[in-house]
């Protein structure tokens, strides 16, 4: 179980802030669903890649507050980048 609380913390991070960036850019918005998907698949990237090329350790159990940042900033870029993807291919 133990294993799992980094990927847990991740996901809910990511998502959060998937609909942080989705609220702050409404014309990046992927939807309530969306902004949630793309961001919990933001924030394991963002918690998993991004954490340890800027050398932050996991702390105790794996949770510590430079994964949970890195998660929240992986979730929003990937929200914002994939609702700015979405809003090109419609206008074309």
């Amino acid at each position: 179980m133990e294993s799992l609380l980094p990927l847990i913390i991740n996901l809910v991070a990511g998502a959060v802030g998937g609909n942080v960036g989705g609220a702050a850019l409404k014309n990046s918005s992927l939807g309530g669903l969306g902004n949630t998907i793309a961001g919990a698949i933001g924030g394991v990237g963002g918690g998993s890649l991004l954490g340890p090329m800027l050398g932050m350790a996991s702390g105790a159990g794996g949770f510590d507050i430079g994964s949970l940042a890195t998660s929240g900033i992986g979730g929003i870029v990937l929200q914002v980048v994939a609702g700015l993807v979405k809003s090109a291919m419609n206008k074309g």
